[in-house]
């Protein structure tokens, strides 16, 4: 892929998400003009966007929804809910098209076959030729060939297009003969003609099944000329680019200004008003960069036979942009410095190595060395924590997301929801922040489906018919906290317990001694769920044991606090960088293995007689509590050493909820380290999480406690 089609795609999606949360903002508040404004030059920046690097069906597609909201600037239309359902749509193709672009490095192939094969098009124009003028939107449907086992009726669909001008059907294979039909298999490609927008046309066919083409006709393929410019006009504009062509250093911003307005008048005249905006923006670039280059290239547009797309970048001023506060770097560069630090790391630990061996051999010089090896440390640290740094995303990235997610789902199950996002400028680890939005819609789809009752439950209860979901985040020390409530009912701890009795999650007699936060926990059991049916959003019996999983296997921790008849509140505790941990090492069969501090909740040296066998398993009762045992040796496939035949050394972890012990030979020092991934033929080794190297010069595969206790 080269430079220029990535630098579209990162511009697209950048301004794909500016439209998105302005078109979010705009359905609560349609009169916000600075809004609108911002958002169709989002939309208008796309198309010109699309236009130069020639993808023709994004630029139609984005042309459609940018005439919407042409219409509300002007006036001339309301922006209701359903408009900016239809833009929004309008966005999601994109962002399927950019995904597949940004995947393969060429356009979509629905896309290429449509530049390089209007065949269906042409033939149903040439076919209805009375309805041409009117035509805006060109259609051809293929639906799948099972869709009337989904309940579709695509013949039904295509005839209720609204504007329609023109159907013709046709099969998609050749029709078998009678003995071989099959009544229930679709085998019909549906074309159309409509003066529906193709943002209209779009909301009908949402939610089809198979394969959905449409072009833009008519005013996405006008000239100039339809745009209403006389040739009189046409010649003042021609005009002002001879002026502009003589402009010299002491007559330049005279000349600027004197052509740029009156090419401003002559399409305000013109009834152009939008397009005059752009012209005029073009002269504070001419005046600002001291060229007149902006400017004769807006007014060369209009003059070109094709239609004009002015796209006008924002001018420079003398207050720094925020944007030109930040650099693009390539995530494989700062990787490159990341595993650069890691080595530095690992010297910083060899010299540490050096000093105690030092000290401990009563060397004269182990005073300076251990002085010299603590300016290093910090250092180092400092180094760290400038370098991860750079990894680091805000949350806004993931959570920027949610807005439109909560708004579907208030649609779809009819409850008036408001979503608060605090904290969203919070930063972590890069591989943090691009795992959590899974977590997080499971979480955000359980409080809607489950926790916020019904309009009608919540009258009753005197609560105001609009539910409140929050999501808050912030930084505490090296966590990052997340935190999602809801002000629904809460969890309903008898369904719980009738759930997980009947399931066989826990005993009655266990049931008996639980307390309310036992028994909320027991909602991350793997297939527990307590929804009576399966909807589109959950019910599954999947979701909150993989939350769990999810968070954990990144060093993080899940909670559940819940109110009655008030709501609950999940808490993340996550890391802020997964790449620095701490570790504490551990000795089996002679090796040292790294086991991530957070997992520890403490090592005891027990006699090995209160080592019980269950089966083929271990385990020990500690603090009234059965914790099975696993030795490291054993798992590991390691060769047994002589041990201390009177006590053992355990080494007690939690990991997804359960707590278990792992038997080792000897308890080592505590590290920092930053972690390297297995690659190679290590890559993908179970039970292995990441190296590093020690300071003696020796491997330390860093273990994944997950793993090891399944």
């Amino acid at each position: 892929m080269n430079e220029f089609i990535t630098q579209f795609l990162i511009e697209s999606r950048e301004f794909v998400e500016q439209a998105t949360e302005g078109l979010l903002v705009l359905e609560q508040s349609p009169h916000d003009v600075e809004r609108l404004d911002s958002v169709f030059r989002a939309f208008h920046t796309l198309k010109g966007g699309a236009g130069i690097v020639e993808f023709t069906a994004m630029e139609q597609a984005v042309h459609a929804a940018e005439e919407i909201l042409s219409a509300a600037r002007s006036g001339k239309r309301a922006l209701t809910t359903a408009l900016v359902g239809d833009c929004l749509a309008c966005l999601d193709q994109v962002v399927q098209w950019l995904d597949i672009l940004e995947q393969t490095g060429e356009f979509p192939s629905s896309v290429a076959k449509a530049k390089a094969d209007e065949s269906w098009l042409a033939a149903i124009l040439e076919a209805n030729p009375g309805v041409r003028p009117r035509v805006t939107t060109a259609m051809q449907f293929i639906p799948d060939a099972d869709c009337f086992y989904q309940g579709e009726d695509p013949i039904a669909r295509v005839t209720a297009l609204p504007a329609l001008l023109a159907l013709d059907i046709q099969p998609v294979a050749a029709w078998p003969s009678l003995n071989d039909f099959d009544p229930y298999k679709c085998n019909l490609v549906l074309t159309a003609l409509t003066a529906a927008s193709m943002s209209e046309v779009t909301a009908h066919m949402h939610g089809h099944s198979g394969t959905c083409e449409m072009r833009a006709i008519g005013p996405a393929q006008s000239t100039p000329q339809a745009l209403g410019l006389p040739s009189q006009a046409r010649d003042i504009l021609s005009a002002q680019l001879v002026l502009l062509g003589h402009a010299t250093a002491a007559n330049f911003a005279g000349f600027v200004a004197s052509a740029g307005m009156t090419a401003v008048n002559v399409l305000r005249s013109c009834a152009h008003a939008e397009t005059a905006a752009l012209v005029e923006q073009s002269i504070g670039q001419s005046l600002t960069g001291n060229s007149t280059e902006p400017l004769r290239n807006a007014i060369a547009q209009l003059l070109s036979p094709s239609p004009p797309t002015l796209s006008v970048a924002t001018a420079v001023s003398g207050k720094p942009d925020a944007a030109a506060q930040t650099l693009r770097i390539d995530a494989r560069r700062v990787d490159a410095l990341v595993r650069l630090t890691g080595e530095l790391t690992v010297a910083k630990n060899a010299a540490g190595h050096v000093a105690k061996l030092a000290q401990e051999q009563g060397n004269a010089l182990a005073g300076v060395l251990k002085e010299r090896q603590v300016v290093l440390d910090r250092l180092v640290a400092e180094l760290q924590e400038s370098v991860l740094g750079m990894r680091v995303l805000p949350l806004r990235t993931v959570l920027q997301r949610f807005p439109r997610v909560v708004r579907e789902m208030s649609v779809s199950l009819g409850k008036p929801l408001a979503l608060e996002i605090e904290g969203d400028d919070t930063e972590a680890d890069k591989a943090i922040v691009e795992m959590l939005f899974e977590p997080l819609l499971h979480i955000v789809r359980n409080a809607v489906d489950h926790g916020i009752e019904s309009p009608g439950e919540r009258a009753a209860r005197g609560k105001p018919a609009t539910a409140k979901i929050r999501i808050r985040a912030a930084r505490q020390a090296d966590q990052v906290i997340i935190e999602i409530s809801d002000d629904g009912g809460g969890i309903d701890l008898a369904r719980v317990r009738e759930v997980a009795r009947t399931r066989g999650v826990a005993t009655e007699e266990e049931l008996r001694e639980m307390s309310d936060a036992d028994i909320v926990d027991l909602v991350f059991a793997a297939g527990f769920s307590t929804a009576a049916k399966v909807t589109e959003l959950s019910g599954r019996g999947v979701g909150m044991d993989a939350v769990r999983t999810a968070v954990e296997r990144i060093g993080g921790r899940v909670s559940i606090e819940s109110r009655a008849g008030l709501g609950a509140t999940v808490r993340f505790s996550l890391p802020f960088s997964v790449m620095m941990t701490q570790v504490m090492t551990v000795e089996a069969s002679g090796q040292m293995f790294g086991v991530p501090l957070d997992a520890i909740v403490e090592t005891v040296s027990v006699p090995r007689a209160a080592i019980s066998g269950i089966g083929a398993a271990h385990a020990i009762v500690l603090r009234n509590r059965t914790v099975p045992v696993v030795d490291l040796s054993n798992v590991l496939g390691l060769r047994e050493t002589m041990r201390d035949e009177t006590n053992t050394t355990l080494v007690i972890t939690a990991f997804a909820g359960q707590v278990g012990g792992l038997r080792v030979d000897r308890i080592g020092e505590r590290l920092e380290v930053i972690l390297k991934p297995l690659d190679g033929l290590l890559s993908g080794m179970p039970g292995i999480t990441g190296t590093t190297l020690l300071g003696d010069g020796r491997v330390l595969l860093v273990l994944d406690i997950g793993e090891l206790l399944q």
